[in-house]
């Protein structure tokens, strides 16, 4: 079976830059993703801090960034991995050799691994909130937003995502409820944007408690976790977005996890298992944003690079 110098789990923003930075190292790539390149930000309506671009589409920034990863001729499969394993080298050099298995039934080799699987949304979970997820409810205001065209929706969260996608839902719904758990945290310009908005309406420190029972999404109910007031926010549907939780689930039995599930790396990307990195939002690590991730894909690569060189001579 092929043994890939580096095999770089994830394709979003941290991945697909290992990913370059590796080729040019002259290594053997292999970038694995289940899903589409991109990782979130293909559902980013609206990126406005990435250097080079006073305003681009998400999707479109991951299809260039793809597209750079093809004119480079780096193979990319899909393939959902389950675990990944080491075992010594038959040849007795130094380094392990990484077994990486997929659900799919595809298992890959490598000399060294990047971890770049990025986060997902999490979730409230409220009395009959999973009665309407992927319905009513989404994560996605880019995929799902055109359905509330005229109509009402709610935006539950105070962050920049929270902030920037109620500023998108606006252009197209009739009127935008954004209920948060604390205040409004998201950068300062976007929140004077948002608040400046006539059909928007802002209900700062409520507590969600249920999402209204029913066949049809109407709404939910919130309690001021500051003066106990109970309001009723009304809606055709609504956007959750509360925060996130790394993917890492594949790799506790690395022990390179800390206890919320990130991975631990230092400032090589290193992990405790030697010729494995870690890369991106998936890391335990201060700012998660397109840039930083960007830092830690092509750190994690010239790692890689260093490690293939220690190992191979």
């Amino acid at each position: 079976m092929k043994i890939y110098d580096v095999i770089i789990v994830g394709s979003g923003p941290a991945g697909m830059t290992a990913a370059i930075y590796a080729k040019r190292a002259n290594l053997d790539v292999l970038l694995l993703d289940k899903l589409a390149p991109g990782g979130q930000i293909i559902n980013t309506y609206e990126i406005q801090n990435y250097p080079g671009f006073s305003s681009v589409n998400g999707a479109d920034l991951a299809m260039q960034v793809f597209e750079h990863t093809q004119a480079l001729e780096i193979e990319f499969d899909y393939g959902t991995v389950e675990k990944i394993e080491t075992e010594e080298r038959e040849d007795g050099g130094c380094g392990t050799i990484k077994i990486v298995t997929c659900a799919e039934g595809k298992t890959y080799r490598s000399l060294a691994v990047i971890l770049a699987t990025g986060t997902k949304p999490r979730m409230l979970h409220v009395p009959n909130e999973l009665d309407f997820a992927g319905k009513s409810i989404s994560w996605c205001a880019i995929c799902d937003g055109a359905k509330y065209r005229d109509k009402s929706v709610i935006v539950i969260g105070g962050g920049n995502s929270a902030v920037e996608e109620s500023i998108y839902l606006a252009e197209m719904a009739k009127k935008v409820t954004v209920v948060t758990m604390l205040d409004l945290t998201a950068d300062p310009m976007a929140c004077d944007k948002l608040k400046s908005l006539p059909n928007v309406e802002v209900h700062e420190w409520f507590d969600i408690k249920e999402f209204l029972p029913g066949e049809v999404f109407t709404g939910l109910r919130a309690v001021s976790s500051k003066t106990g007031e109970e309001i009723v926010a009304h809606g055709d549907g609504a956007f959750e977005y509360i925060g996130l939780q790394p993917v890492t689930e594949p790799f506790a039995g690395l022990g390179i996890l800390e206890s919320h599930g990130y991975i631990e790396a230092n400032e090589r990307m290193e992990t405790a298992v030697p010729g494995i990195f870690g890369a991106g939002d998936s890391n335990s690590k201060l700012l998660r944003q397109i840039v930083t991730a960007c830092s830690d894909g092509a750190v994690a690569a010239q790692s890689a690079a260093a490690y293939k060189k220690k190992c191979m001579g």
